[in-house]
């Protein structure tokens, strides 16, 4: 199992100037980190996560590009296609797309213009599209909410792109089983990994599927000292029944312990979130790598 370490911005960072993101990206390139992943808040400071990427990809060569997640209810699924292929290509094959439902809140869904209720329907319909227009043959479909009539986009992407979902709910769980090449969920213990797995697991076989048990992973934000009290409200609304302790490890330490549980229950691929963004970023990484690099494999 090829254990492996990335950085992300949750979707209440605000990463400021050009020069503060610029600073982010020069520091994760140099140091070695896996991959950067973006999250997406239409009504929040984060900055939009295809936008960033890309910023972060002309300053880099080898650093992958993740979205975490992508919200795909509410965006044309051509229009999609072409953007996420064409900042794959351009990257060098480093784009690495993880999509959801979005934020369960009323100024979100009233952005993206989809009633909650319509949400699932619409990646549902979507997601498979993307997957035929990548390979650069023409589409035609007729559906709810898309009519293509053989409909061609390129460039194709490099090679075969994976795309990862979020989310813990069963549904969410068995939608990964059914559509997805990987799990990324977040405000999550490593009890919850190792559970949602086997309902992915179960439900690809199925329908016939495998996932490459290496495309198991968790977003795991951490705190310096304490939990904010935003991110402790956030865990009391979605898993009232623990601890914020029990989901956002406290000090280096911490988050050293809890990703050697992570790896226990199975996972190898992980996104971490500092729940209090540093003054200087340099340091900050450097802290990061001295504490957890040696873990990856």
């Amino acid at each position: 199992m090829k254990v492996r370490i990335g950085f992300g911005l949750g979707a209440a960072a605000s990463v400021g100037a050009a020069g503060r993101f610029g600073e982010l990206v020069d520091g994760l390139e140099a140091l070695r980190f896996d991959s950067l992943w973006l999250s997406e808040r239409l009504t929040g400071d984060a900055p939009d996560p295809l936008i960033g990427l890309a910023v972060a990809a002309g300053r880099t060569t080898r650093l992958k590009l993740g979205t975490s997640v992508l919200v795909v209810p509410g965006r044309n699924p051509v229009v999609l296609a072409k953007e996420l292929a064409s900042l794959d290509v351009l990257s060098g094959g480093r784009l690495l797309p993880a999509v959801g439902l979005g934020a369960v809140r009323p100024a979100e869904q009233a952005a993206f213009g989809v009633e909650r209720g319509e949400r699932a329907a619409w990646l549902e319909e979507a997601l498979p599209l993307l997957r035929e227009l990548w390979t650069g043959e023409p589409v035609t479909h007729e559906g709810p909410r898309f009519r293509l009539d053989g409909v061609q986009i390129g460039p194709r992407p490099i090679g075969t792109m994976d795309v990862w979902f979020g989310g813990q709910a069963r549904s969410e769980l068995r939608r990964t089983g059914r559509l997805g090449d990987g799990w990324l969920p977040s405000f999550c213990t490593p009890a919850d990994v190792a559970e949602g797995w086997e309902v992915i697991t179960e439900t690809a076989a199925e329908h016939d599927r495998t996932i490459d048990p290496e495309h198991l992973g968790a977003l795991v934000v951490f705190a310096n000292s304490e939990v904010p009290e935003g991110v402790a409200a956030l865990i009391a609304q979605r898993r009232p029944e623990l601890e914020p302790g029990d989901i956002v490890p406290i000090g280096l330490d911490g988050l050293r312990a809890q990703l050697e549980k992570f790896i226990a229950a199975g996972a190898s691929k992980f996104v971490l979130v500092p729940a209090d963004e540093p003054p200087e970023w340099e340091p900050a990484l450097r802290d990061l790598t001295d504490a957890v690099f040696d873990l990856q494999t």
